[in-house]
Formats: structure tokens, sequence, C-alpha cells
């Protein structure tokens, strides 16, 4: 990692959410969950648990069904390397409200700080372009940060793609709900959908 990134994940997340109004936000496995959970429980957040890999589909499934709604993922490199197949689907699709926020730490976090293969090369921008989601960026500083969050409401730029360089810092797990029934329900409820 380039040593002069000092972009700390949960103030990246912090400020990526400070403005949100309607946007859905499907988080990944471990600190991506970890860090929109402390930005303040939401009714539209949507916590994947034991699901490494899928955040990315899920948010793909929610923009194909409520195409007026906008819908982020914020995952990191180890999910998304989990996941890669998705971005091609996502690809192929090309859903205008959906965008996928890649923190990437170089690590796979949760299983132990082990170097992930975007430490080693594997470029996930150029995996995301050749996918054919065509707006692919790296955000390297916080202006980059802030005027990016200020897009993530707009419907009909996407599907997107954006990759942060950031370092974990120590931060505090913050663990919201685990009932994936009543995350399910709550986010329904938030979108005006009956519950049945």
């Amino acid at each position: 990692m380039n040593a002069s990134h000092q972009l700390f994940r949960r103030e990246v997340v912090a400020r990526l959410l400070a403005r949100r109004k309607d946007l859905v936000a499907i988080t990944g496995l471990g600190s991506p969950t970890y860090d929109v959970a402390a930005c303040g429980d939401h009714p539209r957040n949507f916590y994947l648990w034991g699901a490494m890999g899928g955040a990315a589909m899920v948010g793909l499934g929610l923009a194909l069904a409520q195409p007026d709604l906008p819908v982020v993922v914020l995952t990191g490199d180890g999910e998304c390397l989990m996941g890669m197949g998705g971005l091609a689907t996502i690809g192929l699709q090309q859903p205008k409200n959906l965008t996928i926020i890649v923190l990437d730490n170089e690590m796979f976090g949760e299983t132990g700080q082990q170097e992930s293969h975007t430490r080693r090369g594997t470029d996930l921008t150029a995996i995301a372009k050749a996918c054919s989601i065509s707006d692919v960026t790296t955000l390297e500083d916080w202006g980059e940060i802030d005027a990016y969050a200020q897009s993530l409401e707009e419907i009909g730029h996407g599907p997107r793609f954006a990759l942060i360089k950031i370092i974990d810092g120590q931060t505090e797990r913050v663990i919201p709900s685990r009932d994936g029934v009543a995350l399910k329900l709550r986010l329904r409820d938030a979108l005006g959908l009956h519950n049945h």
C-alpha cells in the first residue's frame, strides 16, 4: 500500500454517508458493516452476515427491483475478490442506480490480516472495466471522496465502481443487528413496501 495514503476507513465511510437521504446502503461482511453501523444505524442499511462475496449481488437485486432507488454497496477487497463474478453480471445488467464502493486495505481483515491479492497486483478497477462497468474510478483524497459522496443519490450514472485505498486504523467494532429477517422487514418498511 502506498504510504502516502492516509484515508482511514471509518472516516471514509462516515464522509460517504454524511449527506444521505434516500439511498440504501448494502454492506459487505466484516469491517464495512461495522463502519456503516458506526455512522449510526439507519433503516435503509442492510447488513450482510455470513454472506462473503454476496454484497454486490444483493445490491444488484435491489437496484433492479427498485430502479428509482439509489443503491450503494460498501464492501472490502476480500469480498470483492471472492465475488468477482458478480461484477460481470452487474456489467451485463447495467443498473443505472447502483454504485459499488470497495474499501481496499489490501488485506483479508476478517481472517487475520493476511495480504490480499490486491497487494500482489490484482487491479479491481481493471476487472470492473473488463466487466463492462464504464464508470470506474479510484478515489485518492478527501476532496475526491467528498465530491463522490455528493453524487451517490443520483440515478442514471450507474453502474459505477469506486476503489478507495484505505488504512484500517484501530477501530472498535460497532455490531448492528444480526437478525436477517428483522433487517429485511425494516428495509421493506423504510421503502414503503408491504410486509407479508
